[in-house]
């Protein structure tokens, strides 16, 4: 009796160690699974191994490459659409302004007149009388949407930096100059007028635009009007349009802009195509112009030299502009209501 008394001694130690080692091995699993539970929500995402490295290697080299330089305009729009990404994907409040409706719509066309061919005849130069009415030009200045203004303020406080007060001042008075002669310029060869000796000289600081434009003026003819003032009778606003005169046959308002930079597009001329289309509604609803325009030219000349873009607008395009114009000279007088009645004695 006393072996297997021995012997069953010795079994229940071994099963009790067994026993014992199993619980120590479960509590050890369950500890590790814990931890790793544990260590699993404490790890955090990194960010950055989300990022797709290829697609910024540009920007990765610009900013580790960058030095110090002069910046131009050019320079400073290719450093936006680098880092931000091009301005036509954002969200553009045109397309908002679009799906508004004038309260007081007026039409682009006069059904008192009709559109008729030009015909040999001097063109009209009506002089602009300066009185109380908005011009178009500042009429579209003063609703200026956000996103234009805020890039427009940024480059010029960019120019500022670069150039200092007074050299801004003097390249903005510059470009004010080449403008204006650059039109005197347009005027005398769509008139075929000779010039003086000195007009021709200054002339000579143009002759970049005017190579650049000479591809066009080959498609233009029967000038009607040019450097003449309008006015719309009605919806009570003025202007300076550059010129009227057939493009390939079409009886065009045209306004001649000048550009350092490329505008392929005509979304590129910001609110150009809404001043052809307020000089368009202003002719036709003026006593002094005996015709009817329903189509636009905008051409965008460059100081190189290199072929000028002519964005033809045809009377759908025009029409579209139009209304924005209108919505855009309804905002400004309502600004100038609200102003009004902000004044001391205003009602």
């Amino acid at each position: 009796m006393k072996p297997f008394h021995l012997l069953s001694k010795k079994c229940g130690s071994l099963k009790m160690r067994w026993t014992e080692s199993l619980h120590q091995t479960q509590v050890l699993r369950s500890c590790l699974s814990t931890s790793s539970c544990l260590y699993s929500k404490k790890k955090k995402i990194n960010g950055y191994e989300l990022v797709d490295q290829e697609k910024y290697i540009n920007l990765v080299r610009s900013v580790t490459s960058f030095k110090a330089s002069s910046q131009t305009p050019e320079t400073l729009f290719e450093e936006d659409n680098l880092i931000y990404g091009p301005v036509s994907k954002v969200k553009s409040p045109v397309k908002e302004t679009e799906s508004k409706t004038t309260k007081n719509w007026f039409p682009l066309t006069n059904s008192n007149k009709f559109s008729l061919n030009a015909v040999a005849m001097l063109p009209l130069k009506i002089t602009l009388q300066r009185n109380k009415l908005p011009s178009v030009t500042n009429v579209l200045k003063q609703t200026m949407p956000l996103e234009q203004a805020f890039y427009l303020e940024r480059w010029k406080q960019r120019m500022i930096l670069e150039l200092g007060k007074d050299g801004f001042d003097e390249y903005t008075k510059n470009i004010f100059l080449q403008g204006r002669l650059f039109h005197t310029a347009l005027e005398a060869l769509l008139v075929a007028a000779e010039m003086p000796a000195k007009e021709q000289e200054e002339h000579i600081k143009v002759s970049g635009y005017l190579r650049s434009i000479h591809h066009v003026l080959g498609d233009i003819s029967g000038v009607k009007a040019l450097e003449s003032a309008v006015q719309h009778e009605t919806l009570q606003y003025l202007g300076l349009v550059d010129c009227v005169a057939e493009y390939r046959g079409q009886l065009c308002v045209i306004d001649w802009k000048t550009s350092e930079k490329p505008k392929q597009h005509l979304r590129n001329t910001f609110d150009n195509p809404l001043q052809v289309a307020a000089y368009m509604g202003a002719i036709n609803h003026d006593a002094n112009y005996d015709f009817q325009v329903n189509c636009g030219l905008l051409v965008v000349a460059y100081k190189d030299g290199s072929p000028a873009h002519p964005h033809f607008m045809d009377s759908d395009l025009c029409s579209r502009y139009w209304d924005r114009w209108l919505l855009r000279l309804e905002e400004y007088m309502a600004k100038q209501k609200d102003d009004f009645k902000q004044q001391p004695g205003g009602v």
